[in-house]
């Protein structure tokens, strides 16, 4: 009977390095794309922050940071389209900063 000891005969002639690499790759694999926003959503998420502001509604923003989309639901506090960024003010974590471009979807109400 032949016994073999499966990737523990392998792990001795792999560097450290080697080892990270694969670690990194397989957490990698588990990463959301960001989803492609074109004109007419742009149109659509510019009329419902608009619509947000001068109402003071709150909003619901999905948003990509970190390899992974984030929901947050709050107010919005202003837009400094300077520096490309949304301030919302959230009930748990306050006022947080997100960039435009990382603005997937927005939903008023719910």
């Amino acid at each position: 009977m032949i016994r073999d000891r499966g990737t523990i005969k392998w792990t001795s002639m792999m560097l450290p390095e080697h080892v990270k690499m694969l670690r990194d790759w397989k957490v990698s694999q588990n990463y959301e794309q960001q989803k492609e926003v074109d004109e007419q959503l742009l149109e659509e998420m510019n009329r419902h922050l608009q619509q947000a502001i001068h109402e003071d509604e709150s909003v619901q923003i999905t948003y990509y940071k970190d390899h992974y989309h984030h929901n947050v639901k709050g107010k919005i506090g202003k837009i400094n389209l300077h520096q490309n960024r949304l301030s919302i003010y959230e009930e748990q974590a306050g006022y947080m900063e997100l960039l435009l471009s990382d603005i997937v979807d927005v939903k008023i109400g719910s």
